[in-house]
């Protein structure tokens, strides 16, 4: 009698889903791929330097002693079938150049708002909605950060009712996976309204 082995059964490879998280300079975007991703996360942080002061101006942040100068690398298994790829972007508009390659076969996004410094994600915001990338935004509630309301926060950066804004702590792993969550009803959402999948 025969006995079918493992090796006669094909692997099927797992669906990888891509994702963005973007945001202005010192929102949080390396933190929050590194809470929520399950390996140690790829970055390409390096030190600031006073070369770069003027490009990178500190005011709101004034203790931030690193940036991203590529991106941000992380990854979420959902199941067997499905892996989640975090990229983070970097903020600095000299970098911005690497946006178009990374969003390339992107599902969508994440973009991490900071309230000190609220212009900073609009560039990021512009950049999704000009693509027809769907985004949710995400405000990173930093601890010295005046509080606000999700709605005041939709009025200031001029969202429409139809992209959700949340709170998050770019810290908490359950922070981040539940805007992750967000993001992919948000998907949901658009797929049943076009009748196409996400």
């Amino acid at each position: 009698m025969a006995y079918a082995s493992d090796c006669d059964t094909p692997a099927t490879a797992p669906v990888t889903l891509k994702i963005l998280v973007a945001g202005g300079f010192g929102a949080g975007k390396t933190t929050f791929v590194g809470a929520v991703s399950e390996i140690e996360p790829l970055s390409t942080e390096e030190l600031l330097s006073d070369l770069g002061a003027d490009d990178d101006p500190l005011y709101g942040v004034e203790g931030k002693s690193t940036t991203t100068v590529a991106l941000d690398f992380g990854r979420i298994t959902l199941d067997e079938q499905h892996v989640l790829y975090l990229f983070g972007t970097p903020g600095q508009h000299r970098f911005w150049f690497l946006w178009e390659e990374m969003c390339a076969g992107a599902l969508g996004a994440v973009v991490l708002a900071d309230t000190r410094r609220l212009a900073d994600c609009f560039p990021a915001v512009d950049f999704f909605e000009r693509r027809g990338i769907a985004f949710v935004l995400a405000v990173n509630e930093f601890d010295e950060a005046h509080r606000y309301a999700p709605d005041e926060v939709r009025e200031a950066v001029g969202l429409g009712p139809e992209v959700p804004v949340v709170r998050c702590d770019a810290r908490l792993t359950s922070s981040g996976t539940g805007t992750l969550a967000a993001l992919v009803r948000h998907l949901l959402c658009l797929s049943n309204e076009s009748g196409e999948p996400p």
